[in-house]
């Protein structure tokens, strides 16, 4: 019989009774417990990504990762048996930086590092415990835990632009005329909108996760696999476009009748589950099946159990290394001092005028708000919804944080960033244009953190987290700045810009106030 190399102790006679599918079960227990331990640490960070998975459609086939990572694994047992398990100590080096990163993430609340984090602790915890041979061998089953992390809501701008801009040329290549208002648009029979729903975002996560599992499956060569998951990315983008297309064209074809409900949602996924098809139908031809020894088990030998001192071992320097983050991340908490009461006032040089848009930013409750309107030819609007630092509260920099309402009269037609000079400094700003039905209105937005004004999400976190640590303070407010307009919005550009060179530097000393003795 086959043994299997090891540094721990060889197994005794009187266990082969244990070997073969007990110790295959008792294997698998052991490596699942191993790879499970940062979940144990960093519970909450686990639970937060298993709230999103549960709340959010584009995300629910997280729930599966795991298991088919486990799976993958299992599916290894009697290939993995030939190799020797040796701890990998420098992973722990590994493990302690991405515990760092989690710490910094946490300070600044930042949930898309933390999970990418805790996910990348999985295989490092492997590599540490098992050794790199094993670790080497389950690369692709370990690395697919990363798509459990809820990713993605950042390309839904783009993508909705895309299939706006090919909704809209399709329709004219047909011959229907349509008149566009960002990704708002009219034809003849009715008027559509294309929103989150539309952009595709859940079948192009959906598409790349499938088809980097069947890619893997599949083939054995680098390049026919890189083809696949590369098809698995294009094709959904460009079938969605075609989708919207196609639910236009029900709906004008059947005068507003078809496909304007819920019933268009229906119709999405069932095209997409067409085209998913097709492309593995398609895929499939090139199949390139893997040796069958590679996943069958030999005649002539059984599966021997773990060596448990080394896996206790190194499970116990895991643990180590991985308790010291969640434990810095509570103390910073309970360092967390009250904070006095925000109250925002700005003495301007310019006349105060009634309020002349009912608009508001869809932004968590501020600890502070300040909304005033002035005098101007188009008049201006100044928003600041100020954030206290502490723990559960509000965050000034959110991905739900949002200046246009998606259901309500200001939608948000189009934003980008754009650079200015006003009141003696040139900055970037996020400019977005609201509207519908005739409405429209210019926002310019930027973060004020500790004295520091920056339009970029990263940027803004990173100054909270230089707050935090340096002081114990990474309050920050959000600045909203606002003007109406018709047809040209250079005419509110230029009434902002005015305002701001007068009402700048009052606006920071307001700002300055607020600051934690």
């Amino acid at each position: 019989m086959n043994t299997l190399p090891s540094t721990g102790p060889a197994a005794a006679p009187g266990a082969a009774a244990s070997h073969g599918p007990l110790a295959g079960a008792r294997n698998a227990l052991l490596v699942a417990l191993v790879m499970l331990l940062p979940l144990l640490v960093f519970h909450e960070t686990a639970l937060s990504v298993a709230h999103i998975w549960e709340r959010s459609e584009t995300f629910a086939h997280g729930f599966l990762i795991l298991p088919i990572s486990l799976w993958l694994v299992w599916r290894q047992r009697w290939a993995l048996q030939q190799l020797p398990l040796q701890p990998c100590w420098p992973a722990l080096l590994l493990l302690a930086a991405f515990g760092a990163a989690w710490l910094l993430a946490d300070l600044a609340e930042v949930s898309i590092v933390r999970q990418y984090a805790l996910a990348a602790m999985l295989p490092l915890t492997v590599l540490a415990v098992l050794g790199r041979r094993i670790a080497g061998a389950l690369l692709f089953p370990l690395a697919f835990i990363l798509f459990a992390v809820p990713v993605g809501e950042s390309l839904v701008p783009p993508l909705i632009d895309l299939t706006a801009d090919f909704t809209v040329d399709a329709l004219r290549l047909t011959g229907i005329p349509v008149l566009r208002d960002g990704n708002n648009f009219s034809i003849p029979s009715g008027n559509w909108s294309v929103v989150d729903a539309c952009s595709g975002l859940r079948y192009l996560i959906s598409s790349i996760t499938l088809g980097c599992l069947f890619a893997y499956l599949s083939y054995r060569t680098a390049w026919r696999r890189a083809a696949f998951i590369l098809a698995s990315i294009l094709v959904p983008v460009a079938a969605n476009g075609v989708r919207a297309y196609m639910i236009v064209m029900m709906g004008h074809l059947s005068g507003m009748t078809l496909a304007v409900g819920v019933d268009h949602l229906i119709y999405g996924w069932v095209f997409f589950g067409l085209v998913m098809l097709l492309l593995f139908w398609v895929g499939s031809f090139w199949r390139e099946d893997g040796p069958a020894a590679a996943a069958a088990p030999l005649t002539s030998q059984a599966l021997l159990p773990l060596p448990l001192r080394p896996l206790i071992g190194g499970g116990v320097a895991v643990l180590a290394v991985l308790v010291v983050w969640p434990a810095l991340a509570a103390r910073a908490d309970q360092a967390a001092t009250a904070a006095p009461a925000v109250k925002l006032a700005l003495v301007s040089p310019t006349p105060a005028a009634p309020e002349f848009t009912a608009w508001q930013p869809d932004y968590a409750a501020a600890s502070g708000t300040l909304r005033q309107s002035f005098a101007g030819a188009p008049p201006v609007g100044l928003t600041v919804l100020f954030y206290r630092d502490a723990p559960g509260s509000a965050k000034l920099v959110s991905s739900t944080n949002r200046i246009g309402q998606q259901k309500a009269a200001y939608r948000e037609n189009s934003a980008d960033l754009r650079d200015e000079s006003f009141g003696g400094r040139h900055m970037a700003v996020r400019e977005a244009m609201l509207g519908l039905e005739g409405r429209r209105l210019l926002v310019w937005q930027w973060y004020w953190v500790n004295g520091s004004m920056t339009s970029s999400h990263y940027v803004g976190k990173l100054l909270q987290v230089k707050g935090k640590l340096l002081s114990g303070n990474g309050d920050g407010a959000a600045v909203m700045v606002f003007a109406p307009y018709d047809e040209d919005p250079a005419v509110a550009r230029a009434a902002m810009r005015a305002f701001l060179d007068r009402n700048l530097a009052p606006l920071d000393q307001s700002l300055a106030g607020t600051r934690r003795p």
